[in-house]
């Protein structure tokens, strides 16, 4: 049933009740990779410099979400979030906030293991690296650049930092790496890293997903059972989007069993339970990760609009949230933004 909410409650909150207080910036669209389910081999044309937030413009809408609008996580992504050359410093102001949010980034390792210490240092919680096999020759074929060592040695340095727990993401296309769930989830373990599968979704650039084609969570559960044994986890799963199981006989890195995860966004959706909002590399508020419309608050943000007026700005982008993400409604049509302009 949908409840009436209203701008100026000081949440994020849209007509089914649904309050949002996660938070996704993007802080670039450019990448060093080349992912299929991403973005076409020979890239994509980048936005415009002048249409890119500031740092401190990112500061500031940050603050904005976290002291006026109640949220309580911020994950930086991109494209490539490391890429971004004031990152450390953004992350370093985001920390200073109070209340304090928790910060994450999601990245694809590459520079990570480097970047890692001043990173923590800054106020970095953990980090999710994507990483989708563990063969030189298949990440070639997925990412078109040979950089497998790069976030293998990602991987470490986040855990050497402290980083942790050091998340892994991986997607499963079918005919490339369908067949490494289990060796993913034993590399995870040998670790001491956290896995959680992302089924591919209709989000890349090119356009070409094709749901008959895409790997499912009950295909990836099915290899994982076949050779390990999962439990059923206690944890209370929230407005998380990855439903986790426990691994018999593992040690998890903080003690306990290890955990590992599937995001079924396509088979098994979410969206009752979401509590997310997203701010794009040039200023838009997103909804939701599929959303064909965004709501301009860089334009207000430059125009001279006082903390409360983009708070204010930001509950009515929010507050139209549909109910769900339509994947299997018959007019659903991709987002005209991809993956990389958006932000995971």
């Amino acid at each position: 049933m949908e409840q009436s909410t209203r701008p100026g409650t000081g949440r994020l909150a849209d007509r089914y009740g649904r309050v949002a207080t996660d938070l996704r910036v993007s802080l670039t669209d450019r990448c060093n990779l080349r992912c299929s389910y991403c973005m076409p081999p020979e890239g994509l044309p980048w936005l415009p410099s002048p249409d890119i937030l500031t740092d401190d413009e990112v500061i500031r809408l940050v603050g904005v979400a976290v002291r006026l609008l109640g949220v309580t996580e911020v994950r930086f992504t991109g494209g490539e979030p490391l890429l971004r050359p004031g990152l450390t410093r953004i992350v370093a102001a985001v920390a200073g906030l109070r209340p304090r949010p928790v910060l994450s980034l999601t990245t694809n390792g590459i520079g990570l293991g480097r970047l890692a210490p001043g990173l923590r240092d800054a106020g970095l919680d953990r980090v999710n690296v994507s990483l989708d096999t563990l063969d030189a020759e298949r990440f070639a074929r997925l990412a078109y650049r040979r950089r497998l060592a790069e976030v293998l040695a990602g991987l470490a340095g986040a855990a050497a930092a402290g980083l942790t727990p050091v998340k892994i993401n991986s997607v499963l296309l079918r005919g490339i790496n369908d067949d490494e769930a289990p060796a993913l989830l034993r590399f995870a373990l040998d670790h001491g890293y956290e896995l959680r599968f992302i089924e591919q979704m209709p989000l890349d650039a090119q356009q070409a997903w094709d749901r008959s084609r895409m790997v499912t969570a009950a295909e990836i559960l099915d290899a994982l059972t076949a050779e390990f044994a999962l439990l059923p986890d206690p944890a209370e799963r929230g407005g998380a989007p990855a439903e986790t199981w426990l691994v018999a006989g593992s040690s998890g890195p903080h003690g306990g069993l290890a955990r590992v995860g599937v995001i079924g966004t396509v088979t098994r959706p979410f969206c009752g339970d979401c509590d997310r909002t997203r701010l794009t590399a040039d200023g838009q508020v997103r909804d939701c990760l599929f959303a064909r419309h965004e709501s301009d608050l860089r334009t207000a943000l430059r125009g001279g609009a006082d903390d409360a007026e983009l708070a204010r700005r930001w509950q009515v982008a929010m507050s139209g949230k549909r109910a769900g993400h339509g994947i299997d409604d018959p007019t659903f049509l991709q987002p005209a933004r991809p993956m990389s302009a958006i932000g995971g």
